[in-house]
């Protein structure tokens, strides 16, 4: 079917006009501008995206305050200079072990 013999149908037919007055704000609401559905599809993936990354900060830094209020302690803060730094007393060995 042409482009004419469709403006044809839709001029014998009464409702043409709502036809086409519906088909164009159809492609506008889809397909045209900054609110058009597909920005909002990508801009609601962006969100979630975006939710996740907090949570996992949030995380994160709920994890490192609590090794923080564990360093207040003075066992804690030797437990962690032993095993990060390998620090250790006087007349004292210390052996390390590869596990890989």
């Amino acid at each position: 079917m042409s482009f004419t013999e469709f403006w044809t149908f839709i001029k014998i037919r009464k409702w043409g006009k709502y036809v086409i007055t519906i088909l164009a704000f159809a492609a506008v609401f889809l397909f045209i501008g900054d609110q058009s559905l597909i920005q909002f599809a990508k801009r609601g993936r962006e969100i979630r995206h975006l939710e996740e990354q907090r949570d996992m900060y949030r995380k994160a830094t709920d994890k490192a305050q609590r090794e923080i209020q564990a360093l207040h302690n003075t066992d804690s803060l030797e437990r962690f200079a032993r095993e990060h730094y390998y620090m250790h007393t006087p007349n004292e060995d210390i052996y390390l072990i590869d596990e890989d």
